[in-house]
C-alpha cells in the first residue's frame, strides 16, 4: 500500500478532535483525504497549485446572498475506472469519486482519462496524487515536446501521436500528457490522436497484463502511439511516389506539396526521435526498479518499432530533399527551354524584319527618283534632256543592283 493511501486511511480513522503523536489536535481533512492544519503544513507542491483565496469583501451585502449554483457535471472526463488484479470493479462518474473510492481499495489502481482538462481539474489531480506542479503546468499547455520525467514516485511522459488523413493526404499530430504513479494513471489527451478507448479496451481484455499495474498500462500507451505511426508511413510513402511522378510529369503545383510533406516530416522527426532515448530510459528505471521481465520484453520490442520508424522518418526527409532538388533542375531547365525558344523566335522575327527592311530601302530608290522626275514644274533641267529618261532609269537601276549587293553580303537577303 503506497504512502499517500496509508496517510488518507490514518487521517480516516481519526476523529475530528483527535491528537497525534506530537500531542496536538488534527485540522480538518483536506478534499484529498489528508490531514492539514493550514498553509504551512501543506506540502510544497500542493501549495503551490492552490490557487490563492479571494479578500473579503469590505462591506457585507444588505440582504442574503443568493445560493451557489451546484457544480456542473465534468466534461472533460473521458473515462475514469478502478481496477484490482487485472480487473475493473468500479466506474465512478466523477473525479471526487474517483478519489473516494480509491482510498476504500486496498490495492487498487485507478485509470483516468481526461480530454483537454480545465484547470481546476487538473489542480484536484494534483491535490490529490501530490502532482509537480511543472508537470501540471506542462499538461495545461499542450505543445510539449515529447519527454520523460519522474518527480518521486511519479512518470511524467509527454507523446506526440500522429494519424494520417486520407481525405485531405496530410499528417494530423496529437498530444498526450500521461502521469503513471503507484497506482494511478491519468492521461491528458489534446487532439484527436490517440484513441486510448481501445487501449483501454485491449488492457480489460488481457487481465494477466493488466495486473502488472501502471506500468503495464503505459506500456499498452506507448504501443499504442507507435503502432498509430505505421499507417503513417504507409501513408506518407504513396505521397512520396505520387509527388515523384508529378514532378517528372511538370505539374507546378508540385513544389508546394513536396514544401508542405517536408514540413510535416520535420514534426514527424520530432515525435519520433525523442521516443528512442525516452524508451531506453524508461527500460533502464524498469530494470532498477525490478519490473515484471515480461513487461521488459514487451517495451523493448517497443523500442525496436520506435527505432525502424524513426529511421524510416529520415529516409523520407531526405528523399524529399533529394525530390525537391531534382524538381528545382526540372524547373530551371524548363525554364531555359523556354527562354531558348523565345531567342530563336526573336532571332527568326530580327531575320524577317530584316529583309523587308532591305526590299524596302531598295524600291526606295526607284521611288525617290520618280518621284523627283514627276513633279510638274517646267523649269527642270531634264525634261529636254534627250537622254534624260534612259539616265533616270539606269539611275534607278544602278541603285537598286548596289543595294542588293550590300544587303546580300551582310545576309540580310
Amino acid at each position: 500500500m503506497s504512502e499517500r493511501r496509508a496517510r488518507s486511511a490514518s487521517d480516516d480513522r481519526r476523529g475530528p478532535g483527535d491528537t497525534d503523536g506530537s500531542g496536538e489536535a488534527n485540522g480538518p481533512a483536506s478534499p484529498g483525504g489528508r490531514k492539514g492544519t493550514g498553509a504551512e503544513r501543506r506540502p510544497f507542491w500542493r501549495r503551490a497549485l492552490t490557487p490563492p483565496s479571494a479578500p473579503p469583501p469590505r462591506h457585507a451585502p444588505a440582504r442574503e446572498a443568493p445560493p451557489a449554483p451546484e457544480p456542473t457535471e465534468v466534461v472533460s472526463v473521458v473515462q475514469s475506472a478502478l481496477y484490482r488484479d487485472g480487473v475493473r470493479v468500479s466506474t465512478p462518474a466523477s473525479l471526487a469519486e474517483t478519489f473516494r473510492e480509491l482510498r476504500e481499495q486496498p490495492d487498487g489502481m485507478a485509470w483516468i482519462g481526461l480530454a483537454r482538462p480545465t484547470a481546476a481539474e487538473l489542480h484536484s489531480l494534483a491535490a490529490e496524487f501530490d502532482l509537480h506542479p511543472l508537470a501540471v503546468e506542462d499538461a495545461m499547455e499542450a505543445h510539449q515536446r515529447p519527454k520523460l520525467e519522474r518527480y518521486g514516485e511519479t512518470l511524467f511522459v509527454v507523446l506526440s501521436a500522429a494519424r494520417y488523413l486520407d481525405a485531405a493526404e496530410e499528417v494530423d499530430f496529437g498530444e498526450l500528457h500521461v502521469f503513471v504513479g503507484p497506482d494511478f494513471v491519468i492521461t491528458v489527451r489534446h487532439g484527436a490522436a490517440p484513441d486510448l478507448s481501445a487501449v483501454r479496451r485491449r488492457m480489460e481484455g488481457s487481465p494477466e497484463l493488466l495486473r502488472l499495474g501502471p506500468e503495464a498500462v503505459l506500456y499498452a500507451i506507448l504501443d499504442s502511439v507507435v503502432d498509430g505511426y505505421v499507417p503513417v508511413v504507409s501513408g506518407v510513402q504513396n505521397d512520396i511516389d505520387e509527388i515523384e511522378t508529378e514532378v517528372f510529369r511538370g505539374d507546378p503545383a508540385v513544389s508546394r506539396r513536396i514544401y508542405e510533406l517536408s514540413r510535416e516530416m520535420v514534426e514527424f522527426q520530432r515525435a519520433t526521435r525523442p521516443l528512442v532515448g525516452m524508451l531506453h530510459s524508461l527500460m533502464a528505471g524498469f530494470a532498477k526498479y525490478r519490473t515484471d521481465e515480461e513487461l521488459q520484453r514487451y517495451l523493448r520490442d517497443v523500442a525496436d518499432h520506435v527505432t525502424h520508424t524513426s529511421e524510416r522518418v529520415d529516409g523520407f526527409r531526405q528523399a524529399l530533399t533529394d525530390i525537391l532538388t531534382v524538381n528545382a533542375t526540372l524547373v530551371t531547365q524548363q525554364q531555359n527551354a523556354e527562354m531558348r525558344a523565345l531567342a530563336e523566335a526573336g532571332f527568326e522575327q530580327n531575320e524577317e524584319i530584316k529583309k523587308i527592311s532591305s526590299w524596302a530601302a531598295i524600291l526606295f530608290a526607284p521611288t525617290l527618283v520618280g518621284t523627283i522626275y514627276g513633279m510638274n514644274f517646267e523649269n527642270m533641267p531634264e525634261l529636254g534632256w534627250t537622254f534624260g529618261y534612259p539616265f533616270a532609269i539606269g539611275l534607278m537601276g544602278v541603285v537598286c543592283a548596289s543595294l542588293y549587293v550590300i544587303f546580300k553580303r551582310r545576309d540580310w537577303l
